[in-house]
């Protein structure tokens, strides 16, 4: 696990390199010099990625190298989890302003925290799921599960473009990991809606071992992006997603095959970037 004095270091280093570009742009974005049409990056269009960005351990700076990170990959949609408003918004004007990436966001807020999302109490950041999208998004369900357990869960949906072709996204994180019977629950409420379409994806921070019972209703309905992992997968053939070496983050696929999966470790979180690329036939 990344112990905290190296985050501490990680974000000090990003805040110097932020120092360096210039002066704060519209929306919170440090502002850069326009980038040459050839060098815009173009983002991968049949390409999903998950990614629990880590709350609390959000250091001052961590979000100009969330999107750096993210923008490595240039996935066309990206679900994240642990999120408040203000930080996702500032991830989005950073993959704009620093890296030529432009991505529409909805938020699938569950609570408002003080102690999550800083700010005054009157006026606390929304702290949830949010999805961004190169593509626009419509028909937006957001919902909390009836128990979340220890802190408010629930999950978002929206319908947008992945591999040119329109499909329903779902972006959840359910309960924490000591609380399996809970999870069994939030599965039951998520996995029936899932099934009422015959082609979507499913990113998450599902907080369960791939052979967890509680994971049945979900892969009764879908495959994970990481083609070497099922319920039965024994001897390390699923990558493991976060720093304590567990697989806990899945892009479920339904209706929708596979044809690359990445695993990528980030020093800004303690969950890895999980993509899955695509083919929607």
């Amino acid at each position: 696990m990344i112990g905290s004095g190296v985050r501490w270091l990680a974000g000090a280093l990003v805040l110097a390199c932020a120092a360096i570009v210039g002066p704060s742009a519209p929306g919170g974005a440090l502002a850069a010099k326009p980038l040459p049409a050839d060098a815009v990056r173009k983002v991968v269009p049949n390409r999903v990625m998950t990614w629990n960005i880590c709350n609390p351990c959000n250091d001052s700076g961590f979000n100009v190298g969330r999107a750096s990170d993210i923008a490595k990959y240039a996935p066309q949609v990206v679900a994240l989890q642990e999120a408040c408003v203000r930080d996702v918004a500032a991830i989005r004007d950073h993959l704009e302003y620093l890296h030529g990436l432009v991505y529409h966001v909805e938020y699938g807020s569950v609570l408002k925290s003080w102690n999550r999302c800083g700010g005054l109490p009157w006026d606390a950041g929304g702290y949830g799921q949010a999805i961004l999208s190169a593509a626009p998004m419509t028909d937006v369900v957001r919902a909390k599960y009836p128990d979340g357990g220890s802190e408010d869960r629930g999950y978002m949906a929206v319908t947008t473009a992945v591999d040119g072709r329109p499909v329903r996204v779902f972006a959840t994180h359910l309960a924490q990991r000591q609380q399996a019977d809970i999870r069994e629950q939030q599965t039951r409420v998520l996995a029936p809606v899932v099934a009422r379409h015959e082609r979507a994806i499913v990113l998450g921070d599902f907080n369960a071992q791939p052979g967890n019972p509680e994971l049945e209703p979900m892969w009764a309905l879908a495959d994970d992006g990481d083609p070497g992992c099922n319920p039965a997968a024994v001897g390390g053939r699923c990558e493991t997603t976060t720093d304590w070496m567990s697989k806990f983050d899945y892009t479920f696929l339904r209706g929708i095959a596979a044809v690359g999966h990445g695993v990528r470790d980030s020093q800004f979180s303690d969950h890895a970037l999980v993509h899955a690329d695509v083919d929607l036939g």
